[in-house]
């Protein structure tokens, strides 16, 4: 499939978690693709849909008017993967490997390439397929910027202006009460949206995945803030967040997911160990899926139109294998084998750590 030339049909499917500016990124792939004479089917329900051979037609009428709408209209799951998917044998559910089916099915409606719009866990699956011959693109989606090789990916900056209207908002509260008001946001074992939601809010605190926090760490602030006449505090806390020396916060185990651990509670366990040990009133606030809902920024939507059109680009001139990524303001192409499996987080010399600290914001180390 070397040839470009050779690629008359494609198809694109999004898969994990949806985030803001998925739509978009939908529309300029078929708007683009369209415009060179290739046909283009839409994959339903992400990877499930390659296996169960749930197909649609898109067409230039089909992506009309969803460029600033929220999630996706192909539908996505977390999941199916067509490597690990779930069958019922006499009554019970166990994992087989339809890979094979899935490609079957594609080869049936004639699909040549495939355009996969995901986050880690779709990158890891694209890799896989890859790997067997499927010419595949992949763009990098998810809300919580923790893909390496791009400087962003689309619904980032959407989750992050959710985040700090948030803390906007509870700031006002917090004053009036003279409370203690923890902030959890999401973003998994990277602590992206609560550090840059955190600094565009004005939060006290900022607990990060990247940095265990203490407790003790964080009661000093409260009362320095105290001891200068500010009765109330704001912290945000990412959901993948732990003291020194704990774990994790877990909600649930979800069978079946490539998220198989879902991350919750800890902004509830902090509000109440503050509480218990300050005596100050602490309210918790989740936002959860909040984040992912909704319209799309002006930077999310221009963001996943050049994603979209260099995916399509990539397709037409024969350059699979790749994932497009922002580098410097500009649409780079990454092998996709060298970011599956691979995660960005923060690090210690991060420039917008060492100016959260310059201005007097505690990260609980």
């Amino acid at each position: 499939m070397g040839n470009a030339d050779k690629v008359k049909t494609i198809a694109v499917l999004t898969g994990g978690g949806d985030a803001p500016g998925l739509n978009a990124v939908i529309r300029a792939v078929v708007r683009t693709a369209l415009g060179q004479g290739l046909k283009v089917w839409g994959i339903k329900n992400g990877f499930g849909g390659m296996v169960e051979n749930q197909l649609v037609e898109l067409t230039n009428d089909s992506v009309a008017g969803i460029l600033p709408r929220g999630g996706t209209i192909l539908g996505t799951t977390n999941r199916d993967n067509p490597f690990h998917y779930p069958v019922v044998r006499d009554g019970q559910v166990i994992y087989e490997d339809l890979s094979g089916q899935a490609l079957a099915n594609l080869r049936q409606a004639g699909i040549e390439a495939l355009v996969v719009i995901g986050g880690d866990g779709s990158l890891k699956i694209a890799s896989e397929f890859y790997q067997l011959g499927l010419p595949v693109v992949a763009v990098p989606k998810t809300i919580d910027n923790d893909i390496p090789g791009t400087e962003r990916t689309f619904g980032f900056d959407t989750a992050v202006g959710v985040a700090a209207e948030a803390l906007d908002r509870l700031h006002t509260t917090a004053e009036s009460h003279h409370r203690v008001m923890v902030l959890e946001v999401m973003g998994r074992y990277a602590g992206w949206i609560a550090l840059h939601a955190g600094m565009a809010g004005g939060a006290d605190c900022i607990l990060l995945p990247e940095i265990p926090f203490s407790i003790d760490s964080v009661i000093a602030k409260i009362k320095e803030r105290q001891q200068h006449g500010r009765q109330f505090s704001l912290i945000v806390i990412a959901e993948g967040a732990y003291p020194q020396g704990g774990e994790v916060s877990v909600s649930r185990i979800v069978e079946g997911s490539h998220e198989k651990i879902r991350l919750g509670g800890a902004g509830e366990k902090l509000a109440r160990a503050i509480e218990q040990l300050t005596g100050v009133e602490s309210r918790c606030t989740v936002l959860g899926h909040v984040q992912r809902g909704g319209t799309p920024t002006a930077f999310d939507r221009i963001l996943s139109t050049r994603y979209g059109v260099a995916a399509a680009e990539c397709v037409l001139e024969g350059a699979f294998g790749n994932m497009v990524a922002l580098q410097k303001d500009r649409i780079i192409r990454r092998p996709i084998d060298d970011i599956a499996g691979k995660a960005n987080n923060i690090t210690a010399d991060n420039e917008l750590l060492r100016a959260g600290r310059s201005i007097g914001i505690c990260f609980g180390d």
